[in-house]
This record gives structure tokens, C-alpha cells and sequence, in this order.
């Protein structure tokens, strides 16, 4: 779905200019995303199959919730919408904890140049996978895998990225972290 997004400076400073996500993409303007890592308290974490029909990483297993910023959209009003939008999950602001900001660029063989700053925040999933509602045009399917399945991305196909393995352990300790400060209450 095409939409309109805010269009950030390579450092990702606002712009003032707005652009159909699809020019974006297509001309390699910086522009922000959200991720969400969605994970239980017993250790698992929660990887959405992208649909077939998705223009990049078809069929692959990957973040819980992902998606752009929308034009004039807040960063956690974003991430929540995404969430809903997603798996129909409804959260509140304090639901998330964000980890960081991460400058990605990758130019794809389809021609989408993806410049983006990945707002990522991790967030306790505290119903079962049952009460959730795929958007079928974006989640082929949802399924919780153990935490440590972002540690071992190098070993993988089609469940992640092997190239953004760093990326991933920096995930694992943020939500390990996460769930220790949980046990400890």
C-alpha cells in the first residue's frame, strides 16, 4: 500500500517534504520505520512470515510487527498502529520500550532503495497467539520461537537475515535484559 511518509536528511533530521512512500523507495530518500519485537515471558519471541505478496523478503520469518512512519505520525503512534494493523493486538504507550535508532540502507534487486531509520522498541506479548488477527495481505502466518533464535541468524534460512545478525543479538539483549528486570520484581 502506498501511503504518505515524512522524508528525513541522511542523519535523520526532518526534511519538511512529504513523498508517496513508493518515491521514496524508488529515489532512496531517508525516511523512518518502525520495528516492534514482540516477546513472552517465557523466552520467546514472536516472528511474523511476510506475505507473499511483499516487494522485498517474501515468505521470510521476520520482526513481530514492522511498517513506516506515516506523514505527520508520531513514532509510538506509528508503532502502535502498526500493531493493531498487524495482528490486531492493541497496546498503550507504556507497552513499549525503545531500544534504538538504527540507520539501515540496502538497495534491493527489484529496484527499491531502502533508506531508513528503524525506530525499534521491544514489548511484552501477554495474550495467546489465538486472540491475534493477521492482516493477510501483509502476515502470512505468526509463531513464537525461542529468544534465542536471534543469536543464531548466521545459521539460518529463511528465518531472519543472516547480514543483520548484530542487529539481532542487540535485540536478544535488550529483551534478556527485559526479562530479567521481570524476575526480579
Amino acid at each position: 500500500m502506498d501511503e504518505l511518509i515524512d522524508i528525513l536528511t541522511s542523519e535523520g533530521e526532518a526534511t519538511g517534504t512529504i513523498a508517496l512512500k513508493s518515491e521514496a523507495h524508488q529515489k532512496g530518500w531517508f525516511h523512518a520505520t518502525v520495528h516492534i519485537w514482540l516477546f513472552t515471558a517465557d523466552a520467546k519471541v514472536l516472528l511474523q512470515k511476510r506475505g507473499r505478496s511483499k516487494k522485498v523478503f517474501p515468505g521470510l520469518w521476520d520482526i513481530s510487527v514492522a511498517g513506516h512512519v506515516g506523514a505527520g505520525e508520531g513514532i509510538l503512534t506509528a508503532a502502535k498502529r502498526e500493531v493493531f494493523e498487524e495482528i490486531g493486538l492493541q497496546l498503550a504507550d507504556a507497552d513499549f520500550t525503545k531500544i534504538a535508532t538504527r540507520k539501515h540502507q540496502i538497495s534491493h534487486q527489484n529496484g527499491i532503495i531502502d533508506n531508513e531509520f528503524h525506530q525499534v522498541f521491544v514489548a511484552e506479548l501477554k495474550i495467546p497467539l489465538t486472540e491475534l488477527t493477521l492482516q493477510e495481505t501483509e502476515v502470512a502466518a505468526i509463531e513464537l520461537f525461542d529468544l534465542d533464535i536471534l543469536k543464531q541468524t548466521k545459521n539460518l534460512h529463511n528465518v531472519l537475515l543472516p547480514e543483520f545478525h548484530e542487529y539481532y543479538c542487540k535485540v536478544y539483549e535488550a529483551i534478556h535484559t527485559q526479562l530479567q528486570h521481570s524476575k526480579a520484581e
